[in-house]
């Protein structure tokens, strides 16, 4: 009782953990070039319904849906609406140097409203709240989950006809599945992103680049280095990387539909939060966002909990975030602070 427990706990981590995960790395690179976008519930949000809308709409004009099709149709859409989000954020912040902590929250207000306008209209053409099904779209985000899923049932089979060593060797690969391999593809995604975005900021010219801008955007400029074009880029980049985020939260946690209850923003506040809790590293990110994972969710696995009592679990990540941005500020190592100009707007003018 209480294994399973402990498998269904590490397993809903690891499925929450990777939406938040996709946020959090799409924030740092963007935080990298200098640039504190607040916007990333908003841009989930885009990203998650750019994607449902253009899966639903190539599943609702065709008689015979091809899975992987509509795989490409979704995360081209939510690429497109991310990227909508994050051009919007860089003209404002960039271009016309706006407020970034104002122009964030706006961009997380606009992006809410966006998305679940949109969705309560698919709801009606769908026929009512909940009847929203791109099946056969969402199965094909979880193939890698249904290969790992034949290669157990066809051990389960020889073990039944086996011995007990066969059956141990069944079980055993029954959790091993269960534990890491029973995931949509795009869990295995959200780690190579990570890979080699922690590769690209600390082995190559264009990511140090990058991070000389996030640190003194006057003396990259001075150096030759064109502050505008990383800026955009970055915002850019991260925010199509945080859409990512909001599609595997409607494709592969939700199985395909759209709900209106708040889940996304309250998980683009998290990926906000890991950004610091991680200290700007995207390695750090995968096994924060698994932490914070459990401990958004640790309530469900504690009998005898009231209402009030699994609201305060909620907080647990926010909490340890705090512990950890009190333990760097007063260490004062400087490779867990954020960059210099972060939340600055740069005027060349005064360079």
């Amino acid at each position: 009782m209480v294994l399973s427990q402990i498998i269904s706990l590490i397993t809903t981590a690891i499925s929450f953990g990777t939406v938040i995960m996709y946020g959090s790395l799409g924030e740092i690179l963007t935080e990298k070039s200098g640039h504190l976008n607040l916007g990333v519930p908003g841009i989930m949000y885009m990203g998650g319904i750019g994607g449902l809308i253009g899966a639903f709409l190539y599943e609702t004009h065709t008689a015979s849906p091809i899975p992987f099709v509509g795989l490409a149709i979704a995360l081209a859409s939510t690429l497109l609406c991310s990227l909508v989000g994050g051009l919007i954020y860089s003209f404002l912040t960039v271009s016309l140097r706006a407020n970034q902590n104002v122009t964030g929250l706006t961009l997380t207000i606009f992006g809410s409203g966006l998305a679940n306008f949109f969705g309560g209209s698919l709801s009606k053409l769908a026929g009512g709240v909940g009847q929203i099904s791109v099946a056969s779209t969402s199965s094909a985000f979880r193939w890698t989950q249904h290969i790992s899923d034949r290669i157990v049932a066809s051990l389960s089979a020889k073990a039944a006809a086996g011995g007990g060593f066969m059956k141990f060797l069944a079980s055993a690969a029954d959790t091993v599945d269960r534990v890491f391999l029973n995931y949509g593809f795009m869990v295995w995604l959200a780690l190579a992103i990570a890979v080699v975005l922690s590769i690209f900021l600390t082995k190559t010219s264009r990511g140090l680049n990058l991070r000389a801008v996030g640190e003194n955007p006057a003396t990259a400029d001075a150096a030759g280095i064109n502050v505008k074009s990383y800026k955009y880029l970055s915002t850019c980049i991260g925010a199509m990387i945080s859409g990512l985020g909001g599609l595997y939260y409607v494709m592969d946690y939700i199985k395909g539909t759209w709900a209106n209850d708040g889940n996304i923003e309250a998980v683009g506040w998290l990926a906000v939060a890991l950004v610091i809790f991680a200290t700007w590293k995207p390695l750090r990110s995968i096994w924060g966002a698994y932490l914070f994972g459990a401990l958004y969710w640790l309530y469900n696995f504690i009998p005898g909990l009231t209402r009030s009592s699994q609201e305060i679990f909620k907080m647990l990540p926010y909490i340890v975030t705090i512990i950890v941005l009190i333990s760097v500020s007063l260490r004062h190592k400087r490779e867990d602070q954020p960059p210099t100009s972060l939340g600055l707007s740069y005027f060349r003018e005064d360079r």
